[in-house]
């Protein structure tokens, strides 16, 4: 999958200084500069992890922002072996995929005939296309990139969220368990079943073997 990661390098997450715990007591104690500091270091991050999952820029706004607010409400619950990030992230993909099942279910009702994107059912084995390049099928970069957010649409919101955090974020395999209240396995598991399900969605824009 080193093709779909290297075309989503711009996604890359950006270290920041591990002072998130001062901050956040400062919060609790009523500063507000405090906490807006926290929301400066990662609305960036979280932007771009809610865009990738709602796909929908107003949804990914309004998604960061009840985020931010929930957790400005609840600090106390904070528990502090945690990484404030890894509580913050948790927030914004329960947000996002909030709107993503509302912005869904519209759509049903409109649609009697609506195929259930949300299922998870195993995939029946299929043969990959080879990942060389078709000359004849040459893509810009912005256009290539188009086709891997289309079918990243396509995925299941239980293994899209994986995807979004391992390969897009580069949330290491711990983190995203973490994030996620999974265990290594099953985030394992999904990444596998997403990378899979990506790869026979994008293998008919690559040369087939002979």
């Amino acid at each position: 999958m080193g093709t779909i990661t290297a075309d989503f390098e711009s996604f890359a997450m950006t270290k920041v200084p591990d002072d998130d715990l001062a901050l956040v007591h400062a919060s609790r104690g009523g500063d507000v500069a405090a906490f807006e500091q926290l929301v400066k270091r990662y609305d960036g991050k979280l932007l771009r992890i809610a865009q990738n999952v709602t796909h929908n820029p107003e949804d990914a706004e309004e998604a960061v922002q009840e985020a931010f607010f929930k957790a400005y409400q609840k600090l106390g619950q904070f528990q502090e072996h945690a990484k404030f990030s890894t509580w913050l992230i948790r927030i914004t993909l329960n947000e996002s995929l909030m709107k993503l099942r509302k912005r869904r279910a519209i759509l049903e009702q409109l649609v009697d005939n609506d195929v259930d994107a949300d299922s998870d059912s195993e995939r029946r084995p299929f043969d990959v296309a080879d990942w060389a390049p078709n000359p004849e099928m040459l893509y810009r970069a912005s256009e290539f990139r188009e086709i891997l957010i289309t079918s990243l649409q396509r995925l299941s919101p239980a293994l899209k969220v994986v995807f979004v955090l391992r390969d897009i974020e580069e949330h290491s395999l711990r983190e995203t368990s973490e994030i996620l209240n999974l265990t290594e396995t099953a985030v394992k598991t999904r990444l596998s079943r997403a990378r899979l399900q990506l790869r026979e969605d994008l293998s008919k824009y690559f040369k087939m073997p002979e």
